[in-house]
């Protein structure tokens, strides 16, 4: 079955491409080329915010009753939950997320976005009435925002497209998506499934592009908010140009997230959750953990075990259900994380485990060796910047009030874990740490909570009624 593509999904059809450029889809386990499919043009751009506009200002989706609304969405989560295998399989071969993470993650964590969402969206303050204190009532209304340009990254498509394209749907807006090149694929499928699932002409329009052209999209008159994940460099591009313009928008942007190891926690159970909470993805997450931070008293221990966890994980094919590391999604992307573990080394800190080179037993696929650094000072350039790669830093501290010091000091804020015997020890911690998500002896993220990042890690939240709300306008309108 080919994977390639040959249109644009815009005004609920296939529309062809202004030009006859395209992309190739690169697998990096096989460095071949798995598909095409078109890139896009200002032109296409163009032609797909024209149809989300006039189905917003004229069409059904945003007069439509939010139990009507309700009523779609959920047919396309029934309809997606029926494709989640293929949906992970695609991703993967893709992006070279391990299969395993895109069994767990890459597909059902949207559905479950989709259902989470559907759930509030039920209980939602769509409109409520006020008693005001000049003793007339108020009606306050939340209205669809309008126009939304989604613009998701590369690491986790669907994850990132299905917070902003639910509740967007939900509250009755319109959108356009600008899928990221190197993963152009899964939202195809889900173009056909919200096709199959009743979403009316215009309401949803998917155009894979470069960056010069989502560039075009962010500044488009017809555009009414933003939402963007991707690095802290081109969130501030996007600030700027929707601040200039009074344009909503929201950004869920990058992080250098530390993980507290207390002296009193299980170091093993310790080191099973670090495999998640600071490699997921082969490292290629924003909340990823990689910054270790552990006491002077346990410091060589935890290092030990660290290294012993890592040298154990499998790297490998992406589509092998036993691989726990896969490769960098793109060349450039494995030379970026080569470059920082050089600098980690040229910085002094000391490779305990991999390094530069590709990892055993494989000589094609941009790989890199997953590599743990000790002896790291937080003040470190790999300390302080966001590899995006398998590469753990352990960094020392004196006593509690450090360690909360140490994880602080960063431009960051998006995630982070403190490890323990103490609950409620870890939860003072956690209050104490200046971030938007923390785990107690864990990570995750709940739908129902909201998800983002203080400080340079963004602006707004998604998932929860708070982000449901980012997508409404309020009206207040007075009654004698």
């Amino acid at each position: 079955m080919t994977l390639d593509r040959t249109a644009f999904f815009i005004d609920g059809d296939w529309a062809a491409p202004a030009s006859g450029d395209t992309i190739q889809v690169v697998s990096p386990h096989t460095e071949q080329v798995v598909a095409t499919v078109p890139e896009g043009t200002t032109a296409d751009m163009d032609a797909a915010v024209a149809a989300a506009r006039r189905a917003f200002d004229s069409g059904p989706w945003p007069r439509m009753s939010p139990e009507e609304r309700i009523d779609v969405v959920q047919n396309f989560s029934n309809l997606y939950a029926g494709k989640l295998g293929e949906m992970a399989e695609l991703i993967s071969t893709e992006m070279g997320a391990p299969l395993s993470f895109s069994n767990l993650a890459q597909a059902p964590a949207p559905w479950m976005q989709i259902e989470a969402f559907l759930g509030i969206a039920r209980s939602f303050p769509w409109e409520e009435t006020r008693t005001g204190v000049l003793g007339t009532d108020v009606v306050v209304r939340r209205e669809p925002v309008g126009v939304v340009a989604a613009i998701p990254p590369w690491n986790v498509p669907q994850f990132t497209i299905m917070s902003k394209l639910v509740p967007a749907l939900l509250s009755g807006c319109t959108i356009v998506v600008k899928p990221a090149p190197e993963t152009p694929l899964d939202p195809y499928l889900m173009a056909e499934i919200l096709s199959e699932a009743g979403v009316p002409d215009g309401v949803v329009n998917i155009v894979t592009a470069g960056r010069e052209v989502g560039a075009h999209l962010v500044a488009h008159p017809g555009v009414d908010k933003v939402a963007f994940t991707g690095s802290t460099a081109a969130g501030r591009k996007i600030a700027a140009v929707c601040g200039e313009q009074l344009k909503r928008v929201s950004l869920e942007l990058g992080g250098k997230s530390a993980a507290i190891v207390l002296d009193d926690a299980d170091l093993a159970a310790t080191m099973e959750g670090l495999k998640f909470a600071s490699l997921m993805n082969s490292g290629q997450a924003c909340v990823a953990q990689t910054r270790i931070l552990a006491s002077r008293a346990k410091y060589a221990e935890v290092v030990d075990a660290l290294a012993e966890t890592v040298s154990a994980m499998a790297v490998g094919d992406p589509l092998d259900p036993a691989t726990e590391i896969g490769p960098m999604v793109a060349q450039r992307q494995q030379e970026r994380v080569e470059k920082y573990i050089a600098l980690g080394q040229e910085e002094g800190a000391r490779v305990v485990v991999g390094g530069n080179g590709m990892p055993d037993g494989l000589t094609s696929g941009w790989y890199v060796r997953p590599t743990v650094f000790a002896d790291v000072d937080n003040r470190m350039r790999i300390a302080q910047e966001e590899i995006f790669g398998p590469v753990l830093s352990v960094i020392p501290f004196d006593d509690v009030d450090d360690a909360v010091r140490i994880a602080n000091d960063s431009e960051y804020g998006l995630a982070g874990t403190v490890w323990t015997g103490d609950v409620e020890s870890g939860l003072d911690v956690a209050r104490r740490v200046r971030t938007g998500t923390y785990g107690v002896n864990t990570y995750t993220m709940d739908f129902a909570a909201p998800f983002g990042g203080f400080k340079s890690s963004g602006i707004g939240r998604e998932f929860g009624p708070e982000g449901l709300a980012h997508y409404t306008e309020l009206k207040s309108i007075y009654q004698p």
